[in-house]
């Protein structure tokens, strides 16, 4: 495998930012972790400024993608309408806007619409802005949330009477997360602790606006769990959830009577991972306890002090080999059900109704439009609603949402993603291949290009994640149009790591299994090719966040496997952000990657991260992305990878860093910056495929 770019331009100026600011006594660049330093901005902005000026010959194509992008897609958006108990509620997306406007009307008076919060107007004295949480008080006069305005993924707290109240601000530095309880004047929240984690849930009691001093509810000391929010959909039960990546435990709370002490479900058991639902008269407990697949039990209300003794369980799906149960969402009516076939690799929803007699009347699983697919239970407010919000998606199918009828069987179009231009969605072909990766495992891999370019190879781009056990299931994506409109092929590597065949599939990619990523991502490329589908010499890797990772350690393993790179906020520093537990996230992270002070794990940890295998290698060009306020993979990451890439001198193209300054780990917060910033990175990835030339 020796992939080579077609052409390389000129190479960065030989007085680059890794010439001038290099420290020799520090040959790993560990002095850019110091953000307070000036050196350290001063480096990333030249390093910027370096990028720009190389890129500046691919500004002219940035521009096309960017607005062959725009005219391929409806940019006045509005959302489906949701009704809830008095009013209806949605959102809409102005053509020229990068945030949207939610509005309201009474139910059944569609002609008093009114706007109640514009995040359009709000954006407009700040470069980032994410909204984290946005909560309605059950009797819809309050609207609370939450929002960021840095990238630093630390929330404010704000509340407003509706219609048209002055929004309060009532609380700085919080997490994401609100819930209200059935009362209408208590609202949970959570804060962080100085790692970032939500480490205790909190209650606001509010009248007329004016907020009590917060109370505790309950503190998570274990530095591994974090503490989330919810309520049942039955209204009853708040529920607050203490988890880490491999154990949970519940606490409720009556919705109705929000000063009652929580109470614990079950005490946690290490590696049982246990989340419940409610109807009335019935908990339903998801859980892995002598079930690595997961089951689904049932326990009678009633019997709520006894909960904690997992005999008085009773089975309502048993384990089984050749599926994972990945949900459970309670009706008045029963139950629908997430599940995911292992030999498929394909997710499911399946629909159980009961009797007053809690007799199982009906089970049955709701039709595929495609396989493979997306398929996932939308917007659902309301306890005993038979017709279901259904989303649909795959490579080739636009995102599409369907109203089911559990009486009638009847499928209704409410509506499906527009798409304008040249290449319409039928003329798209998507395969699903299974490569074999080194052990024999048998890798899904997911591809979709042009019909009429179908038995050529093409130049490909191969996307990959294989972490925390998240699922790639198939997505439709505007902006990859411009890409395979031009003649490339995108592909999906469903490496071990992520759950694309199910909880097996997770299990097989994490801790002491986590080289098994690498390796079938690897294989995915060499199966593309074996194919017929992908040029060997013109295959680009994406990867980002943890998917960095992935596609990190594969190139330390073959270099030449690709002509191009493309890792966007990479976690490449895998082994010392592990080392240390003052960092965001590191020590909810040791069930994933494992903590180095054992030494097992810090052997395993450092034979993969990437930054601690780099060599004197044929690596190809990358273009490297990271974020200023990234809480989560910090921006010194993808710098040092830079810097020492550059300093090694042997990749066979260049090796380029950006960083935004104004955003955090998602990147811009703004449609238009976002997508924008999408057209740089498909602009690399064209010219490193050789394909700058090509129009669509």
């Amino acid at each position: 495998m020796k992939a080579q770019p077609p052409h390389r331009p000129d190479s960065p100026a030989a007085d680059s930012p890794v010439a001038r600011f290099r420290r020799p006594e520090d040959p790993e660049w560990h002095w850019l972790e110091n953000r307070e330093e000036p050196a350290v901005a001063d480096f990333l902005e030249a390093a910027n400024a370096e990028f720009a000026a190389w890129f500046a010959p691919l500004d002219d194509l940035v521009e096309r993608l960017y607005h062959g992008h725009l005219a391929r897609r409806e940019l006045a958006v509005h959302g489906l309408r949701s009704p809830l108990d008095h009013y209806t509620y949605w959102s809409e997306t102005a053509a020229e806007a990068d945030y949207p406007v939610w509005w309201r009307h009474p139910n059944g008076k569609p002609d008093r619409a009114a706007p109640f919060l514009d995040l359009e107007a709000r954006a407009a004295d700040h470069d980032f802005l994410e909204l984290g949480d946005m909560a309605l008080s059950p009797d819809e006069r309050w609207l609370a949330w939450t929002e960021d305005t840095t990238g630093d993924e630390m929330f404010d707290l704000f509340l407003a009477r509706l219609p048209d109240g002055e929004p309060v601000r009532l609380l700085e530095g919080i997490g994401p997360e609100l819930t209200w309880a059935e009362d209408n004047t208590t609202l949970f929240f959570t804060r962080y602790d100085a790692t970032q984690r939500p480490e205790s849930v909190w209650r606001l009691a509010l009248a007329e606006g004016v907020a009590s001093e917060p109370a505790l509810v309950l503190r998570e000391e274990d530095p591994e769990f974090w503490l989330g929010l919810g309520k049942t959909r039955s209204r009853e039960w708040l529920v607050l959830e203490s988890a880490s990546k491999d154990t949970s435990e519940s606490y409720l709370i009556p919705a109705r009577a929000p000063a009652t002490p929580p109470r614990c479900f079950r005490p946690r058991e290490s590696g049982v991972e246990l989340s419940l639902d409610h109807r009335p008269g019935h908990f339903y407990l998801l859980h892995n306890r002598e079930a690595p697949h997961f089951r689904l039990d049932v326990i009678d209300e009633a019997q709520l002090d006894a909960a904690a003794d997992a005999d008085r369980w009773q089975p309502l799906i048993p384990h089984r080999d050749e599926d994972t149960l990945e949900g459970v969402d309670a009706f008045a009516w029963g139950l629908v059900i997430t599940e995911r076939d292992h030999e498929e690799a394909q997710v499911r929803l399946r629909v159980m109704e009961f009797d007053a007699g809690h007799r199982l009347t009906r089970d049955e699983r709701l039709p595929l439009p495609e396989t493979p697919c997306s398929l996932a239970l939308g917007d659902a407010p309301h306890f005993d609603q038979r017709r279901l919000r259904l989303r649909e998606e795959s490579f080739v199918l636009p995102v599409t949402w369907i109203e089911h009828d559990l009486d009638s069987g009847e499928r209704t179009l409410l509506k499906q993603q527009p798409i304008h231009g040249d290449l319409r969605p039928e003329e798209l072909a998507c395969e699903r291949l299974w490569a074999t990766s080194h052990d024999g495992e048998r890798i899904p891999v997911s591809v979709v290009m042009r019909a009429d370019l179908a038995g050529h190879p093409l130049p490909t781009l191969l996307y990959g994640y294989g972490a925390y056990g998240e699922v790639l299931d198939p997505w439709f994506s505007v902006a990859r149009l411009e890409l395979l409109a031009r003649g490339a092929a995108f592909a999906v590597a469903h490496v071990r790591g992520g759950g694309d065949r199910g909880e097996p599939w997770y299990l097989a990619g994490k801790l002491e299994h986590k080289a098994n990523s690498f390796r079938d991502f690897l294989a995915a490329r060499d199966c593309l090719v074996e194919h017929g589908i992908s040029d060997d010499e013109r295959i680009a890797a994406y990867g980002a966040s943890a998917g960095g990772l992935l596609v990190g350690a594969s190139l330390n393993l073959a270099p030449e496997a690709f002509c191009a790179a493309v890792l966007d906020v990479p976690f490449v520093d895998v082994l010392r952000t592990m080392e240390n537990p003052d960092l965001p996230l590191t020590t909810a992270e040791y069930t994933e990657w494992g903590n180095p002070d054992e030494p097992d794990a810090r052997k395993r940890i450092r034979a993969y991260s990437p930054l601690d295998n780099l060599a004197a290698a044929p690596y190809p060009t990358m273009f490297l992305q990271g974020s200023w306020h990234d809480t989560r993979v910090p921006y010194w990451e993808p710098a040092k990878l830079y810097a020492r890439l550059t300093e090694l001198g042997t990749a066979r193209g260049p090796v380029l860093l950006r960083t935004d300054m104004a955003a955090g780990h998602g990147g811009a917060s703004g449609r238009f910056k976002a997508w924008h910033d999408g057209a740089r990175q498909d602009a690399y990835i064209l010219w490193a495929l050789g394909m700058e030339n090509r129009e669509a």
